[in-house]
């Protein structure tokens, strides 16, 4: 599966983003899907994550709340709505997927093998 992230740019803090994750190749439905975020001098993190099996859903404490993650698996799309959007929030965001037919909601980078390029999101204050 190929991913193509899209949707970042600059925001005020308090604003909000909506990033997109296009899939091609076939079976995007059976694809565990999660969304992360790197930034300068930092480790790559999970930000959120969505099965394909049960509907589970993954945030991370820093986003809960504010983000949101959805598929939509007609347009073989996963989305990131980003809300209340805050300074630390500013990283490269990046969309990935686990192996196929993976149940549940893999919780680590290294479980998701397919990643997308990056998108940038930057947060002003």
């Amino acid at each position: 599966v190929q991913l193509q992230a899209s949707g970042g740019g600059l925001v005020q803090a308090g604003g909000y983003l909506r990033l997109s994750c296009v899939a091609s190749g076939r079976a995007f439905s059976m694809y565990p899907m999660g969304w992360f975020r790197q930034a300068p001098g930092k480790e790559r993190e999970m930000v959120a994550g969505i099965s394909w099996n049960d509907g589970s859903t993954y945030y991370a404490d820093s986003v809960k709340g504010r983000f949101a993650i959805l598929r939509d698996n007609s347009m073989k799309t996963v989305y990131l709505q980003m809300n209340v959007l805050k300074p630390e929030d500013t990283a490269t965001y990046y969309c990935a997927a686990a192996p196929f037919g993976v149940p549940g909601v893999p919780g680590e980078v290294r479980n998701y093998v397919y990643w997308g390029q990056g998108t940038q999101v930057t947060v002003s204050s």
